[in-house]
């Protein structure tokens, strides 16, 4: 029962305090024209979330694009025939390649080139 006492009284000063406080922030965001950010947006731009300066930011995206232009080059290379709903590797087409590269006198290496 004592700690009632002093609970009730405690929580009307909090409550109290925080009426006052939002008061307070009112009154200076109308008085300076702030726009207070909520903290979840300042904490990870989504563009870079992890917080590299410009150029390194910009260098890094290159970087992506390079590797993105390579690996769509790479797989449009790879014969592949739709079997059953599914896309997979067409081997006699592989074969084909193989064959052709050692007739050209290739030594064991799979020319990937289209002609």
């Amino acid at each position: 029962m004592s700690w009632l006492v002093i609970l009730i009284p405690a929580l009307f000063v909090f409550f109290f305090f925080v009426f006052l406080f939002r008061k307070f922030l009112g009154y200076m965001k109308k008085e300076q024209n702030l726009v207070i950010e909520s903290l979840k947006d300042t904490l990870i731009d989504k563009d870079n979330p992890v917080g590299l300066n410009k150029e390194e930011l910009e260098k890094l995206k290159q970087q992506q694009q390079e590797a993105q232009r390579h690996l769509s080059d790479v797989i449009s290379r790879i014969p592949v025939i739709q079997k059953d709903g599914r896309f997979q590797i067409d081997e006699e087409a592989l074969k084909a390649r193989k064959a052709a590269a050692q007739a050209n006198g290739s030594a064991g290496t799979v020319d990937t080139q289209k002609d």
